[in-house]
C-alpha cells in the first residue's frame, strides 16, 4: 500500500466523502506555498487529477487556467478505496455498532498510548545533540562552556535550551549555582 502523508491522507479522506469526490476546500492549516507543494506531489502520484471546474455549480478552484476557466481538484473514482482509504457508502455502520450505548469502550478504540505524539530526537551530529550531550554530562555545561563548543552567542544558548529542549522535546533543564564555576545547566541522564 502506497504511504501517505497525514496531510494527503486528510485530504483524500475528505475527497472520498464527497458525493462528486472534490478534495476542495483543503485543510484550513494548508496554505500557499505548502498547499502547491502537497497538491503538486498528490497530482503527480495520481491521488488527485486536475479537472475543468463548473463554477454555476458552485464547486471550489484550486486554479485559474489562463483562458478565464477554471480547475479544481478530484480524487479519481476507485483511488481512495485502492490506497487504503474508504468511501461513506462502503461501510455505512461500524462492526459491532449499536443503537444503545455502552459502558466500555471499542475494542478498536485507540488508547492514550497509542494516541501520545511521537517523541522528537535530534539528528547526531547537530549543535543541538551537542548541547544535550553537555547538558547530560554528570558536571552539566556552563553558557561559557557551551558557546565555546557550539560557536553560539549566549541569548543563542539560553534561547535552545528554553525553546528546543524544554518547550519543543519536553526535556526538563535544571540548574545550580556552583562555586568557581558559575551557573551549570543539567539534564536528567536519558
Amino acid at each position: 500500500m502506497t504511504k501517505l502523508s497525514d496531510t494527503q491522507a486528510i485530504i483524500l479522506s475528505a475527497a472520498a466523502q464527497r458525493e462528486d469526490r472534490i478534495a476542495l476546500p483543503l485543510p484550513e492549516s494548508l496554505r500557499g506555498g505548502a498547499a502547491a507543494k502537497v497538491v503538486g506531489a498528490m497530482l503527480a502520484k495520481n491521488f488527485l487529477q486536475e479537472v475543468d471546474a463548473d463554477t454555476r455549480k458552485g464547486e471550489l478552484m484550486w486554479r485559474e487556467t489562463g483562458d478565464g476557466h477554471g480547475v479544481t481538484l478530484v480524487a479519481p473514482i476507485g483511488r481512495p478505496a485502492a490506497i487504503g482509504i474508504e468511501t461513506e457508502d462502503a461501510n455505512p455502520a461500524p462492526a459491532g455498532a449499536t443503537d444503545a450505548p455502552t459502558e466500555e469502550a471499542a475494542p478498536d478504540t485507540p488508547t492514550v498510548a497509542e494516541t501520545a505524539p511521537k517523541t522528537r530526537t535530534p539528528r547526531e551530529g547537530t549543535k543541538q545533540a551537542t548541547l544535550i550531550a553537555m547538558l547530560r554530562a554528570p558536571d552539566g555545561a556552563t553558557i561559557e562552556e557551551i558557546m565555546a563548543a557550539t560557536g553560539w552567542q549566549s541569548h543563542t544558548v539560553r534561547g535552545a535550551m528554553a525553546g528546543a529542549l524544554k518547550k519543543k522535546l519536553g526535556l526538563e533543564v535544571t540548574s545550580e549555582k556552583v562555586e568557581d564555576r558559575g551557573r551549570v545547566y543539567k539534564l536528567p541522564a536519558a
